[in-house]
Order: C-alpha cells, then structure tokens, then sequence
C-alpha cells in the first residue's frame, strides 16, 4: 500500500481550468495560504526534475514570495513520521503505515520550506482541519479565506476545501500549484472544486493587480 510511482505528466495551464460556479476574489486581507503536506516523502513518488513537480514548486515559492509581499499568514500542514496503528486509523486500510519515522522524509521540501514567521500544524488526516488548530488559528488571525496549494489534488486539497465550504471559508485551489497521481486524477480534482466548493485558479492570476 505505499504510494504510486507518478509519472510525468503536464501542468495544467490557464487554458485547462473548469469554469467556476462563483466568483470569488482574493483578498490579502482576508486570505491566507495553506501549503498541504509539501513533505519529502510525498513528493518522493514523482519523478524528480519532471513535471509535474518541477511547476508545483516553482509556483508554490512564488505565491509564498507573495504572500510574504502582501501579508498573507502562510500556514503547512505535515504529518508525524511513525505513526501507530491508532493514530493513523482507517488511512491504514487504505495507504498503508505512512511516513516512516524519518526526520528528511517528514520535512518540508527545501524550496518551499516554512520561513520563521510561518505556522506549521500537525496533520492526521485527509483534511488540514481534522484534529488541528487550523480553524482557530484562522479565527485568530480574523482569515475567512483560504487558498490551498500542495499535493494530492484529489485527496486532501479537495477535502480541505470541501471542509473549508462547510465552515463558510471562501476556498481558492490554485491548479498549477497542486500536483496529483495523474493527469485524470489533478483535472478531476480540480473541476470537483470548481462546482462543489471552492474557485479554481492559476499562479499568475491569484494575486494579479494586488
């Protein structure tokens, strides 16, 4: 049950998004930004220097460039190398035991690793949410928006919007910063998104005039 080999497989571009139910705009000042589980281990099952890895990290350190610009508050979520069988619950059945108790396969990737003003929370399942501070830290911070950049597309980025939609969060899911297993599976993710829970967006445009 470890993860899949992912072959490359191309970014989507401007052209490939899906047509958003609402239209939803950012705000800096109402926004921040969630880097889901950019961990080693996760993005061990791409191949390295191919896309789609080589774009989701290019354009996650460019948005954290400009939310550091703009005040955005960055936040990650990563989860604990050498879980038990208690703590990883029904994700067992399904992925296997997870990260080994390694600290290189538990860290954030090197190029978009958190910076000392960023938040770092302890993720256990699909959403950032379950069983973390991630919503009070936003209420904290008074953020009614979230924008999600990360992997798996159609795992937990699409179940943290979903969740976010239920607690009234505009969610925005920037399409060229999530990476998934395959193509099918990162379009899917991203035309669910856009008709079920969040918009979806591209680099170029999240911030664009801001």
């Amino acid at each position: 049950m470890a993860l899949p080999k992912i072959a490359p497989y191309p970014m989507p571009t401007s052209a490939d998004l899906p047509t958003n139910r609402v239209d939803w705009t950012v705000d800096p000042t109402r926004a921040a930004l969630l880097v889901h589980d950019l961990q080693n281990y996760f993005l061990s099952a791409f191949t390295p220097n191919a896309s789609p890895i080589t774009e989701l990290l290019a354009n996650v350190a460019r948005l954290k460039d400009d939310c550091d610009r703009l005040g955005v508050p960055v936040v990650y979520s990563a989860q604990p190398g050498g879980q038990t069988a208690e703590q990883r619950g029904l994700q067992q059945d399904f992925w296997g035991p997870g990260l080994p108790d390694d600290l290189h396969a538990a860290a954030v990737a090197a190029p978009v690793a958190p910076g000392p003003a960023d938040t770092v929370l302890t993720k256990w399942k699909y959403s950032a949410f379950v069983r973390t501070e991630l919503r009070r830290w936003m209420r904290d911070l008074q953020r009614d928006q979230l924008i999600i950049v990360g992997v798996y597309a159609h795992i937990g980025v699409t179940t943290t919007a979903c969740d976010a939609w239920m607690q009234d969060i505009q969610t925005f899911v920037v399409a060229d910063a999530v990476a998934d297993f395959t193509s099918d599976n990162h379009r899917m993710a991203l035309s669910w998104a856009a008709a079920n829970c969040a918009v979806v967006t591209d680099t170029e445009s999240l911030f664009a005039g801001k």
